[in-house]
């Protein structure tokens, strides 16, 4: 187990490291002329395939209200559609319209460079290493959270 002195330090460098990182992603979606709500329901559907709108929320970390503003907004721009879910008519489902994919391939692309240029100062393997390393943090601290010691 690391030291408290080592832990907290590196829980500062992850926080600095998080929020540079969160403003050029916020820059990056912005300069597509979207918020992240919205960059985020279209980036999942575009990746994942049409949703429930109930589902989205829990996908992308955004609450039920937020879910239902953000559709209505990318609806309104002709970017996503609703339908009924064929299984259960009480259920609607959320999926891109050909202009959505157009934009949202566009963006995430756009998105895709800008993090690679936030993260130039590493290497794929560095990228890798940080990426397990992080991925373990997260685990073991979701782990401990769950069953206190």
């Amino acid at each position: 187990m690391p030291d408290a002195s080592s832990a907290i330090r590196l829980w500062l460098v992850m926080m600095k490291a998080y929020r540079t990182m969160v403003r050029h992603a916020v820059r990056s979606i912005e300069s597509t002329e979207m918020c992240l709500s919205d960059f985020g329901v279209l980036e999942l559907l575009l990746h994942k395939g049409p949703q429930r709108l109930t589902d989205i929320g829990s996908r992308i970390e955004l609450t039920s209200g937020a879910v239902t503003i953000a559709v209505d907004r990318l609806e309104a721009r002709g970017l996503v559609a609703r339908s009924f879910a064929e299984d259960d008519r009480r259920a609607r489902v959320v999926t891109l319209t050909p202009v959505g994919a157009k934009l949202v391939r566009r963006a995430f692309a756009e998105h895709t460079r800008a993090m690679a240029a936030a993260a130039g100062g590493l290497t794929n393997a560095e990228i890798g290493i940080l990426a397990r390393l992080l991925k373990k943090l997260g685990t073991t601290a979701e782990q401990r959270e769950r069953s206190p010691s």
